[in-house]
């Protein structure tokens, strides 16, 4: 999944608020599990490019990192990859170099029952920021299944079309576009009207309704407008609250 880019003003302490996150998780699992995030943590801080959101380093550099051999470092990034931390943004082939993204939802998701072993202003602070919802507010995701094999492209603009069909052509639009998004966040979004300039759609959770508000937007609008003809404000809320 394609996270935020965690640049601009703001951006410093939640970087900082992310690296607590996962060590606090580490030192909280122990074993192997703090070994992974001590190693995580540290080719973050050294090498980890936050305007692009990805991280590229070879297996060498990073068995050097890490103090360990290639083999080892490879057996790593494997499990972190598996545990759904990294993310394969690139796959080394023909001598590239690999580039990985973090998965910031599922670091937020896995550290989330020990955040309150950093402080209760830890866990309000990033209960508000990620979640949206009260701090001890599960972080639940879903993912529909729709199948595009008939129609791997979206249609264009057709006035007549009933709403249900331009949120449907949007889908299409969305799940070509953004593959990665769409099956984390976007399948799960269901509309509920089309009045006007907005579109109002529903997210399973209030951490998906939020973290779709804050992250991912403009993609939403972006998808509308294409089958609407028109700029589009889209708002998400949460089944939850319905």
């Amino acid at each position: 999944m394609r996270n935020m880019r965690l640049t601009g003003p703001g951006a410093g302490s939640e970087k900082y608020d992310l690296l607590t996150a996962l060590a606090v998780n580490g030192l909280a699992m122990g074993g192997v599990t703090q070994a992974s995030m001590m190693r995580l943590i540290a080719v973050v801080t050294a090498r980890y490019n936050w305007a692009l959101d990805e991280l590229s380093i070879g297996q060498k550099d990073m068995a050097a990192l890490w103090s360990v051999d290639e083999r080892t470092a490879k057996r790593e990034t494997k499990r972190l990859i598996e545990a759904g931390l990294l993310e394969v943004k690139r796959p080394g082939v023909r001598g590239r170099v690999a580039v990985y993204r973090l998965n910031v939802a599922e670091i937020y998701r896995r550290s989330e029952p020990h955040w309150t072993n950093v402080g209760s202003d830890f866990k309000s602070r990033l209960g508000s920021r990620i979640a949206g919802a009260p701090p001890d507010a599960p972080a639940e995701r879903k993912v529909v299944t729709i199948d595009f094999r008939s129609r791997s492209r979206a249609e264009p603009f057709d006035e007549n079309a009933r709403p249900d069909e331009h949120w449907r052509q949007a889908q299409l639009h969305l799940a070509e576009q953004h593959p990665s998004l769409f099956a984390a966040w976007f399948a799960a979004l269901r509309l509920v009207t089309i009045h006007e300039d907005q579109v109002h759609l529903a997210a399973p959770t209030r951490f998906a309704a939020q973290y779709v508000t804050t992250h991912f937007l403009s993609f939403l609008e972006a998808a509308m407008r294409t089958q609407l003809g028109r700029t589009v404000k889209c708002i998400v809320t949460s089944e939850e609250t319905r």
